[in-house]
């Protein structure tokens, strides 16, 4: 797709998409959730200007709004700042067809601009509404607002003028903020002004089903906000046709269901039953896309609810749902981890922590209209990760947000959801998160079904490795270690976790429209078991076809065992990263190779162990030719992302960094790497590991080659089996028909088994596992499985439309 989110009215210099995310809405499906909470219900006689005051409250805060609070009222005195200097730096009389102001000059018409200047518009309009700002109710300020709108309905946006560029800003980002716009200083238009700018909107987005005026779906997050976009618009026009076209587009009438966002998909965009989110057909999207939808659906049930148009699809559960199922995996305190961020990674003005509390507010947002168990249990996570979280999110947080966030962190009577400790595997997406005690890790792999990144619309320029097994440690004394300017000034080449090739690439500055490169592989997932331990791989060809790779990770309750082999390599010489950690430019953690200090580049051709201190340690398995480096690192925001509205500055940032590589020179074929990552762990604690890993471990690996890793680990009187076959075989402990992922872990007289088919390529295998004791009773066993037991346990395992899904058995002796 060809897709962008839009920029802020509130604040500008954040991304376009905090104009949709300023503060999702609660839903009121009749028979499900109930009547909104405190709020008139609204009838065909005066349901239009209901819900224009509705929304306006939801826009500036309301008359409740409490602004003597120090923080509202910082927002509001910067509110009242950024209006003011919008105000004085506006053209005083514009000339026909000029620009309002000299820094978004719209000749071309250029979409981004012209989307920018409503923004900019609306910023003025929020503050003429918002009570406690210095322009509230100021008549000057209305009567300059009103002659901007007049302006641009005449000569930037109509019946006449030419659709160039990026669709969403014609489609999505101008109708939405226009919407807004509307809303707010409805009382000062005149009824050619309404039709002028409705019929603008109808002209591009006529209806919300659909891209444009064809016959193209729209999905997921598009879709939600076009019929968010269409309601406005209706209560705008007075028009109960666009009122019953949005309300129906939320649940695909049209399409018979097919696409409603109340239902869970089987394909394409949307939530999947498995909690997985995709968006932009190939991509696990759910910190960025995800938040969008989320939000927009809301704020569309919240603003009809109790109307005539209110929403009644009792499947809307599938939306209450998914902040447990879909968000709350990937929110780490407060954080939105970057393996579900997309190409957002690469904006300056939209971190981990945004996306994270975009994420908590609309928990709040669904949870001020919702009874239990949703309403409590929302209240827990937001509380939990808004406490934790180390960043200082009011400071970009807008007025209505902070208005639920900040009773929500004085009320003693909400506690506050602690960080779990388990593993999630979510095959449909290809993505999974394990979390130990005080940390936690994930990885983005990718296939012929999941993209290796996004990239267009100028944006996430070197964002060539992030599908490649980039991998993301979080640990709790280094939060914000991929958000303190880490994707403008980490070396694009070594991304943790990836084996990748050191051939140069070109930056993806490429204009209007975005991409998805594909994989060739179709081997990509992993296992779970008991919401404990897991595993994630991947079968790697890069996208220069330089370079193939078997990869795995294999993960318990302490550490992560990275195997690989199969490691090819011609052309340009490859890397496996085992870290790049960055930290502050002049105060570099002691980061130790084998006891020695590294302070700039090393080359060791075996060593034992390395150590960065406040992270944790990693310990090698076999001999391996490694890389080390301490050095600082600068880039800009701007070269990672140069996009027409949410392009970074070009201010030089600069990190320190740590970095690790197992070396791989052009001509390797059949090469391996392992090691093992202990988060946490002192520098004595890892030599004590690396002495005897597998005394002081437990870790044995059974089997390293192109089509298998098997490793054994026993840990604190549990032990485990861990498998990835990436095709058929005959031989060693674990052997099968087809490519398939086994986990496997017991006691001393019982034993849980997960297998699943990440290539998702077979319908049936017969798996073979030689344990090392008779388990013969099968006590519990899945559908799609058939248990044999005994020392050597036969599976055969159903996986026909299984979409990477985990089947689980238990065993005893």
């Amino acid at each position: 797709m060809r897709d962008q989110h839009p920029p802020t009215a509130a604040r500008p210099g954040l991304t376009r998409r905090h104009v949709l995310l300023a503060g999702a809405a609660v839903p009121a499906a009749a028979g499900l959730l109930g009547a909104w909470r405190g709020l008139p219900a609204a009838h065909a006689a005066d349901g239009f200007a209901a819900l224009r005051t509705r929304w306006a409250d939801y826009l500036t805060g309301g008359p409740d709004l409490d602004v003597d609070h120090p923080q509202i009222a910082a927002q509001l005195a910067d509110l009242s700042s950024r209006a003011r200097e919008a105000l004085a730096g506006a053209v005083p009389s514009p000339s026909a067809g000029g620009d309002l102001w000299p820094d978004l000059p719209m000749s071309g018409p250029t979409e981004g601009n012209i989307s920018l200047t409503y923004s900019r518009i609306l910023l003025v309009a929020t503050a003429w509404a918002t009570r406690g700002t210095d322009q509230h109710g100021d008549p000057a300020t209305a009567e300059r607002i009103v002659a901007w709108y007049r302006h641009m309905s005449e000569h930037w946006y109509n019946l006449t003028i030419r659709k160039a560029g990026n669709w969403w800003f014609w489609e999505i980002g101008i109708p939405r903020t226009l919407g807004d716009l509307s809303v707010l200083v409805d009382g000062e238009l005149e009824q050619a002004d309404r039709d002028a700018a409705v019929a603008a909107i109808r002209r591009f987005t006529p209806n919300p089903n659909f891209r444009g005026t064809g016959t193209f779906a729209e999905t997921g997050g598009n879709r939600a906000d076009k019929a968010l976009a269409c309601l406005l618009r209706g209560i705008t026009a007075r028009d109960e046709a666009d009122m019953v076209l949005a309300r129906d587009a939320l649940s695909d009438v049209v399409g018979g269901g097919r696409r409603s966002l109340f239902r869970y998909v089987t394909s394409g965009n949307g939530f999947y039953a498995d909690g997985s989110y995709i968006d932009h057909s190939y991509l696990p999207y759910v910190g960025t896309y995800g938040n969008v939808a989320l939000a927009g659906i809301a704020r569309s049930l919240m603003l009809v609810a109790g109307s005539p148009w209110d929403v009644t699809d009792p499947d809307v559960s599938v939306i209450l749902d998914a902040p447990e199922r879909s968000f709350a995996p990937f929110v780490r305190h407060g954080r939105m981890m970057e393996t579900v961020r997309g190409r957002a990674v690469s904006r300056e003005h939209e971190r981990d922590f945004t996306d994270g509390f975009a994420t908590a507010s609309s928990l709040l947002l669904l949870a001020a209209g919702l009874g239990d168990p949703y309403r409590t249990r929302y209240r827990e996570l937001a509380k939990g990760w808004l406490t934790r979280c180390t960043e200082d999110y009011t400071a970009s947080a807008s007025i209505t947000d902070l208005s639920r966030a900040l009773p929500l962190l004085a009320d003693d009577g909400v506690a506050a959801a602690p960080e779990p400790v388990g593993h999630q595997q979510f095959g449909t997406q290809e993505r999974m998160v394990h979390r130990g005690e005080g940390w936690a890790y994930t990885v983005a792999t990718s296939s012929s079904r999941i993209g290796r990144y996004e990239w267009g619309n100028n944006e996430n320029n070197l964002g060539w490795h992030q599908g490649d097994g980039a991998a993301y440690l979080s640990v709790d004394g280094d939060q914000g270690q991929f958000a303190d300017d880490y994707w403008p000034t980490v070396d694009p080449y070594r991304l943790p976790g990836t084996t990748a090739s050191l051939a140069v690439r070109g930056s993806g500055e490429s204009g209007a429209g975005t991409g998805i490169p594909r994989a060739r592989n179709s081997w990509a997932g992993g296992v779970g078991l008991a919401g404990r331990w897991g595993t994630a791989g991947m079968d790697l060809t890069n996208s220069l076809e330089n370079l193939r790779a078997r990869k795995s990770w294999f993960l318990v309750d302490d550490a992560v065992v990275a195997l690989g082999s199969g490691v090819d390599v011609t052309e340009s010489d490859a890397v496996t990263v085992v870290e790049n950690r960055g930290s502050a430019v002049g105060s570099p953690p002691t980061f130790l190779l084998d006891g020695a200090a590294v302070t700039g580049p090393v080359e060791s051709a075996a060593p034992s162990w390395a150590h960065v201190a406040g992270v944790g340690g990693y310990v090698f398995l076999g001999d391996q030719a490694v890389s080390a480096n301490s050095a600082p690192r600068s880039g800009t925001w701007r070269d990672v992302n140069s996009g027409a509205d949410t392009g970074g500055s070009d201010v030089e940032r600069s990190r320190h960094y740590a970095t690790l590589c197992v070396t791989h020179p052009t001509g390797t074929e059949g090469g391996r790497y392992g090691y093992v990552i202990l988060p946490g762990a002192s520098a004595e604690r890892t030599a004590e590991v690396a002495a005897d890993h597998r005394e002081e471990l437990g870790v044995e690996v059974l089997r390293q080659d192109a089509t298998a890793h098997v490793v054994r680990v026993v840990r604190r009187g549990r032990w485990f089996l861990f498998a990835h076959l990436f095709g058929a075989t005959d031989e060693g402990p674990v052997r099968a028909t087809g490519p398939c992922a086994v986990l496997v872990s017991g006691t001393a007289r019982t034993a849980d088994l997960a297998v699943s088919s990440p290539s998702k390529s077979i319908e049936h295998a017969t798996i073979e596992i030689d344990l090392d004791r008779p388990l013969h009773r099968v006590t519990a066993a899945h559908d799609r499985l058939d248990v044999t037991g005994g020392r050597t346990v036969r599976v055969d395992a159903t996986f026909a439309h299984a979409s990477g899904a985990s089947f689980e058995a238990s065993l005893a002796g």
